[in-house]
């Protein structure tokens, strides 16, 4: 595992601590004894842990989450959970990093993701422009393919032009 990140932790500071029934539990930190830390967690317990085991948790993060991680303040394995069970919550399925399309199984039908009015909204729309979804990322492979068609037909066009002015000399 990673350690923690090296951040200036205080008495007060709102962190991320290992728990073994949830993954990660967040916590106010109430006591520091050398590399030790004392946390009281939201569900009321107190945990005592290394210092280079907690995360500092993103109080700015908006409670439905981002839907690009990268405007996360801290990029850390709870900070990512978290904003991903956030969305999930709210039906909200995809979720970027970056250029990077992160996708959850609903375990449900949801229709009005997938419908024809859906996909033409993507259509051109350039890459974070709208929420996340995998129409984004098939119509930027698609440009993308399509751009690569044009050059390599465009090369063969030159190299055509070259053989034939070769031939006429």
């Amino acid at each position: 595992m990673l350690q923690g990140t090296a951040v200036n932790i205080i008495v007060g500071t709102h962190v991320w601590v290992e728990d073994p029934t949830v993954a990660w539990i967040d916590g106010q930190v109430s006591k520091i004894n050398g590399k030790s830390v004392e946390i009281e967690t939201t569900n009321g317990k107190k945990v005592v842990a290394k210092l280079s085991d907690i995360y500092p948790k993103d109080e700015e993060a908006p409670p439905g989450g981002v839907d690009d991680m990268t405007r996360l303040s801290y990029l850390h394995e709870p900070g990512v959970l978290q904003n991903l069970s956030n969305r999930y919550q709210l039906n909200e399925i995809y979720t970027y990093t970056g250029s990077i399309l992160i996708a959850i199984n609903p375990f449900q039908k949801l229709p009005h993701l997938y419908d024809p009015h859906m996909m033409e909204q993507y259509k051109g729309a350039p890459l974070g422009e709208l929420s996340p979804h995998v129409y984004a990322i098939a119509d930027v492979a698609y440009r993308f393919s399509c751009i690569l068609l044009f050059c390599q037909f465009f090369l063969y066009a030159i190299k055509l032009l070259i053989l034939v002015g070769e031939l006429g000399q």
